[in-house]
């Protein structure tokens, strides 16, 4: 069967490790899913997602054009999950609500360059 990236396809899972799972597309094909792309957010094992033997449909990330090595996804398939209002809040790291602009800098710079010219003279 010819495979294209993009598809969607049922396969099954035949093998696991800490990095991803195997899966078997048909008797002769077989891609990987990274850990990464099993399902959003942090995966800490990936025994506790995917089981061998189990039958899951993944997307077509990528193939390889040389070593024919396809890589898989299940997170593609799967919407986002809403973020609660703590993650949506916009943090500020600045004081917004403050507009002196570069007149802070303006005010320190005769000190800085005072600074540095004696620190050049006393070397």
């Amino acid at each position: 069967m010819t495979y294209h990236i993009g598809d969607i396809i049922e396969g099954t899972v035949t093998g696991i490790q800490p990095y991803g799972a195997f899966i078997a597309l048909d008797e002769e094909t077989q891609g990987l899913i990274h850990i990464s792309e099993c399902q959003h957010g942090y995966v800490k094992d990936i025994h506790q997602i995917l089981h061998i033997g189990q039958q899951i449909k993944v997307q077509i990330l990528d193939i390889d054009e040389f070593t024919h090595k396809i890589s898989l996804s299940r997170r593609t398939l799967v919407e986002s999950p809403t973020t609660t209002e703590r993650y949506r809040r916009k943090y500020y790291w600045t004081s917004r609500d403050e507009h002196t602009g570069f007149k802070p800098i303006a005010e320190r710079l005769p000190i800085w360059v005072a600074t540095a010219l004696e620190e050049l003279v006393n070397e």
